[in-house]
């Protein structure tokens, strides 16, 4: 009984100084990630990437404001085509910001009031008609933004001769068209003040991994934008992927097909592999997972060699979908379906194991029906 009494003590004062050496001279266990800086990471982003993306984007948006009201100004084949070239110009820029909907971007519902579609032709027309709209009620998401202008600028008539004699003959169609830049002009200038002011030292300190820090907001908007606004959005859902049946007249900028919707959905490709890979020599997912020595969960590979090789596959087959996206969803709809399936090999790696390595939790729930 004593000896017995005697080696169960030896065990907990072993069992203790186990504890004791697994802890730091705080008494908190150090992380996986102990020795990674995510402060450096998170000014990398927002002062390389975030703030500079802003600004150029914000430029764009400018000259999409002088060139609208121009157009509504004097509204002719000439000023339409100012107008257009501008929208467009935006638009693609746009495809390098979406991703950040995250902290005042987030908090003001960006992606809502830029880029839901299709567009509600019906309701911008009935918008239109009644001369009242309210752009913050749910039913107005798909009435304004990008996918609205797709409408108002290529849409609303046969050509552009009768697109600005339209304008020309109806002052509620200026109105609208005014208006909707505007509200894109006061919700984003929200946002890029508020990064030009006190949010971006609020960002770069929050360096913890909950679900509130900066790196998992981050992380879960970087998912969420590949899985469900880029491989199902841009491709999966007017391919038909989760419903069988091609819905061609889903894709972004539908009314003015040609070569912009494959344009705008390869530029925001190229746009989540660079966020990945960043530059080089400075902070960046890729150099974080490596220096947590991430592996693949099905190779046990490095982490980021395996999603670059996957993200040149799916940058690849996406840009075989070209010329004319519209076309392709129609006449070669397998091809676009291989696109998805590729982008979906990729969903796995950054949605399972990439946030496994880092430690983040997955806060937005997968709706999509695949």
């Amino acid at each position: 009984m004593k000896k017995s009494v005697l080696f169960a003590f030896a065990l907990l004062l072993a069992a203790l100084g186990i504890i004791s050496c697994g802890k730091d001279g705080n008494g908190d266990t150090p992380g996986p990630d102990a020795a990674v800086d995510r402060k450096a990471l998170l000014t990398q982003w927002a002062d390389s990437l975030v703030k500079p993306g802003y600004q150029r984007f914000n430029d764009k948006l400018a000259v999409l404001k002088a060139k609208t009201t121009a157009f509504t100004a004097a509204p002719t084949p000439a000023t339409l085509v100012d107008a257009r070239q501008a929208w467009q110009a935006a638009y693609v820029e746009w495809q390098k910001v979406e991703l950040f909907e995250f902290g005042p971007a987030e908090q003001v519902s960006l992606r809502n009031h830029f880029n839901i579609y299709p567009a509600d032709a019906a309701g911008i027309n009935r918008n239109i008609t009644a001369g009242t709209y309210d752009f913050e009620l749910a039913t107005a998401i798909p009435q304004q933004g990008f996918p609205a202008l797709d409408y108002l600028l290529n849409g609303v008539a046969a050509g552009d001769a009768a697109i600005a004699q339209q304008y020309a003959s109806s002052a509620n169609h200026r109105r609208y068209l005014t208006d909707v830049v505007a509200k894109m002009d006061q919700t984003f200038g929200t946002v890029y003040s508020q990064w030009n002011g006190s949010y971006r030292d609020t960002f770069v300190g929050n360096t913890g991994t909950d679900a509130s820090s900066s790196l998992s907001r981050v992380i879960n908007a970087y998912s969420l934008y590949f899985e469900r606004y880029l491989r199902a959005g841009k491709v999966g859902i007017p391919a038909g992927t989760m419903t069988g049946t091609p819905r061609p007249e889903k894709i972004e900028a539908y009314y003015l097909k040609g070569a912009l919707p494959l344009q705008l959905a390869t530029t925001a490709h190229a746009t989540v592999q660079q966020f990945f890979n960043g530059r080089p020599g400075r902070p960046s997912l890729k150099s974080y997972l490596d220096a947590l020595g991430a592996k693949d969960s099905r190779t046990n590979q490095p982490l980021t060699g395996i999603i670059n090789a996957q993200f040149g596959v799916s940058a690849q087959q996406l840009s075989s979908l070209g010329p004319d996206l519209y076309a392709t969803m129609t006449a070669r709809n397998a091809d676009a379906v291989a696109s998805y399936n590729e982008m979906q090999k990729a969903v796995r790696l950054i949605k399972v194991d990439m946030t496994s390595a880092l430690g983040i939790t997955v806060t937005y729930v997968d709706n999509d029906g695949d």
